[in-house]
């Protein structure tokens, strides 16, 4: 019943601010479309990229990151390239220089995956690129207009055992315990009336005010 109680409450939070969100939130969400219909291969992997800084940093960083690096992330040496990340603030600027630069491979490659069905393409990222994990995985996927992942950062595991949707934050991540995780999200998101993705940014402005990615 307590359950039951806090989940209303958090779906009443949520539509406080659905009218002033709802606006940014479709921007946004064609924006994803466009590049995952449109966008080069690219493009896709400057987005792929962005995702990989994002993991253990934030959105906003990583928003800079791409706007002033932009192509760099396909063209910069591994030298320059962890000095682009070093002007923009990252916070592991060497790694995820490596990361990117290894994962280069992947380019041509990243419209055939994005095509694949969800649970293949999440499953090869992971397994084959460099610093992608379950919930990087979802995150590129989601940015491209795949709407069917949840995105659990650390900001959406707070609110999900705020109302006591979970009863703990993970400290890691197995397959098993994300999609677990992600099935009640979904169900959430479902009452809500919107897919998991785009569920994820009302959360966000919900509670920043903004709609990043």
């Amino acid at each position: 019943m307590v359950k039951i109680k806090k989940l209303r409450k958090l779906l009443e939070d949520i539509n406080s601010i659905l009218d002033i969100a709802k606006n940014q939130v479709e921007k946004r969400w064609e924006e994803f479309k466009k590049i995952g219909k449109q966008g080069s291969e690219e493009d896709l992997f400057v987005e792929l990229s962005f995702c990989v800084l994002t993991a253990n940093w934030s959105a906003k960083g990583g928003i800079k990151a791409q706007e002033e690096i932009g192509k760099g992330f396909i063209t910069y040496s591994l030298d320059e390239l962890e000095l682009a990340l070093r002007k923009v603030g990252h916070r592991f600027p060497k790694a995820r220089a490596k990361y990117i630069f290894q994962n280069r491979w992947v380019i041509g490659n990243l419209k055939k995956i994005i095509t694949l069905n969800v649970d293949e393409s999440r499953e090869y990222l992971v397994k084959n690129i460099k610093g992608i994990g379950w919930k990087e995985s979802s995150h590129f996927l989601r940015n491209v207009g795949i709407c069917d992942v949840a995105i659990l950062d650390k900001h959406i595991l707070r609110i999900l055992k705020e109302y006591e949707l979970i009863e703990q934050i993970p400290k890691s991540w197995s397959k098993n315990r994300y999609l677990e995780i992600e099935k009640i999200f979904k169900k959430v998101s479902k009452m809500f009336e919107e897919c998991p993705g785009k569920f994820d940014l009302y959360l966000w402005y919900y509670l920043k005010g903004v709609v990043e990615k």
